[in-house]
């Protein structure tokens, strides 16, 4: 499997591209601010044509070149429903004092929602490029929060976790939307239930696994897996 990670913008949010091999179609994962450029750089490094895009969440950092991106190459773009209106109002993700810096750094809007979006319940199997996902729901950083699962060649789990975890830390719970209680039992469900050979793809920061974090991560212990 082709994976390229891709960080983007300026709170370096990390944008995927993969497939099952160089030469065929890709799937691109949060494309968020100044991504359009990189990813385009991607396609034509690996002869890649986009099938679908994925998004974790509705934050603007993980979703601000989607619409740009989904509708130059006519492709779904997909998300949770529940984080569909952080699309046209990415200011109502974040507290008073972010909102006011956003809209400085975004402009004005309108915010355009992609052609083809397609919203998500949780629970979903997908089959895109040529591979498969599993969807799962797991709010607490945001109510529409969900991670995406698919195997390597090998039958290696990887999982993009958008802001669910990262590499010895976890999405915060404190904006509008967030959730302590809610990411706790999504941290059990979706990280610490799986096999420790699970890779994590975060959506900021380095890689991991699940063997690290349930050792390593302080914001998971005393979270029932």
């Amino acid at each position: 499997m082709l994976i390229a990670a891709l960080p983007t913008g300026p709170l370096s949010a990390n944008c995927y591209v993969l497939a099952p091999a160089p030469g065929g179609e890709c799937v691109i994962v949060d494309p968020g601010q100044d991504a359009a450029p990189q990813v385009a750089k991607a396609l034509a490094e690996h002869g890649l044509t986009p099938a679908a895009i994925l998004l974790t969440h509705g934050h603007f950092d993980h979703v601000w070149s989607a619409a740009e991106l989904g509708d130059r190459h006519e492709v779904p773009v997909y998300l949770h429903g529940s984080d569909r209106g952080l699309l046209t109002a990415p200011a109502a993700g974040v507290d008073a004092g972010f909102a006011a810096q956003l809209q400085m750094l975004l402009g004005p809007g309108p915010y355009p929602e992609p052609a083809r979006l397609t919203q998500l319940e949780g629970g979903e199997n997908l089959t895109l490029a040529g591979m498969e996902f599993e969807v799962e729901h797991t709010p607490g950083h945001t109510p529409g929060s969900v991670v995406y699962v698919t195997r390597t060649e090998d039958g290696v789990p990887v999982m993009f976790a958008g802001d669910l975890v990262f590499a010895g830390s976890i999405g915060r719970t404190d904006f509008p939307g967030g959730d302590g209680d809610a990411m706790n039992t999504s941290l059990a469900k979706a990280v610490l239930s799986r096999g420790d050979d699970t890779q994590i793809l975060p959506g900021h920061g380095p890689a991991t696994t699940v063997e690290r974090e349930r050792a390593t991560n302080p914001y998971l212990r005393g979270v029932a897996g």
